[in-house]
């Protein structure tokens, strides 16, 4: 494994219809349910270290921390950057940002650990 603080991935959605609170059903208005807005934020820390991991090897999520500050409705662009912050062991920390083209939409932290994709996978089907 060669990962170390400074890797950083970053992806651009467009709110859709699909993406939003009423439609998930995290809540009733038509605006970036913030379990998507998670959702995007870990498949920024995903891209962020795929390139890095070992053959064999994934991250998995095992805490998020998100303070969701602006409601984005259909059709705003949203860009969501990532940056690894901390390696401890397999443990690594990212921080995160989400914005649109006026504000601060959303910031947090996100943790996962680095394990074997086949020794993980079979704990979980057993």
């Amino acid at each position: 494994m060669t990962l170390a603080p400074g890797l950083r991935a970053q992806l651009m959605i467009m709110v859709e219809v699909e993406d939003t609170a009423t439609k998930i059903g995290s809540g009733d208005v038509p605006v970036l349910a913030t379990p998507r807005l998670l959702a995007l934020a870990e498949q920024a820390t995903v891209r962020a270290v795929f390139d890095h991991l070992e053959p064999g090897e994934t991250s998995v999520g095992t805490r998020a921390e998100l303070e969701h500050l602006a409601a984005s409705p259909v059709g705003t662009h949203v860009e969501i950057e990532t940056e690894l912050t901390a390696v401890d062991g397999r443990r690594l920390t990212f921080g995160f940002l989400a914005r649109d083209r006026h504000a601060v939409v959303a910031r947090g932290t996100i943790e996962r650990v680095v394990v074997d994709r086949d020794r993980f996978m079979s704990r979980v089907t057993r």
